[in-house]
């Protein structure tokens, strides 16, 4: 072996310091391993479980949103009945005060007629009256304007085929131009208001 040989090798021995020393490095290993160890994962069935509890939670408020929904309908459909009904008993109501007025009503109607049936026919007692029937005229006219626009209207009777269903004979007369049951003359108007007959007309029929 050279000298040049043999002062390399010495050299060499001379300088551990440049190697690392084991326990330093082992020294690094473990606390890398303790550091991982300190930031451990949770197991992994952990998130299964939260995400099965969630969809069991949801399913749990998706079925009391549809018991709320069920309810508010069914409150809904019974106020809906609740208001129908009180505006049945409203228009009811209203419309059988309305049929209580006309009813009063009508005799007065029938006065009335029966003032002008009766009003003086000669020019002299006419002539006098005239402004007095001319009066009851206008009454006559307003009055069975109003009852027009409250759905009041006669029933037709003389020269009918009587109908139980709106008229009531009081007497039978014996008229060769009439069938039997046929309307010859009319005592009392009848009205209905509406479809409703509030007072049957009351006629004279032939046998």
């Amino acid at each position: 072996m050279t000298k040049r040989a043999m002062d390399q090798q010495e050299n060499h021995k001379e300088s551990p310091e440049e190697m690392p020393e084991s326990g330093e490095f082992q020294g690094d290993v473990f606390s890398t391993a303790e550091w991982s160890q300190g930031q451990s994962a949770p197991p992994p069935d952990s998130a299964a479980i939260r995400i099965t509890e969630l969809e069991s939670e949801l399913n749990r408020q998706k079925e009391q949103v549809g018991k709320y929904r069920d309810e508010l309908l069914r409150k809904a459909a019974e106020f809906e009945n609740f208001r129908k009904q009180k505006e049945r008993e409203a228009m009811m109501a209203s419309s059988r005060a309305l049929e209580h007025v006309i009813r009063g009503l009508l005799p007065v109607v029938d006065d009335v007629k029966r003032i002008l049936a009766n009003a003086p026919q000669d020019s002299e007692r006419a002539g006098e009256a005239r402004p007095y029937i001319e009066g009851v005229e206008m009454v006559k006219k307003n009055l069975e304007k109003w009852l027009a626009e409250k759905g009041v209207k006669a029933i037709e009777s003389k020269g009918m085929k009587l109908d139980v269903n709106f008229h009531e004979a009081i007497s039978q007369v014996d008229h060769p131009e009439a069938e039997p049951e046929m309307i010859i003359e009319e005592y009392q108007t009848g009205y209905l208001l509406g479809e409703k007959v509030i007072r049957h007309a009351k006629v004279i029929v032939a046998r």
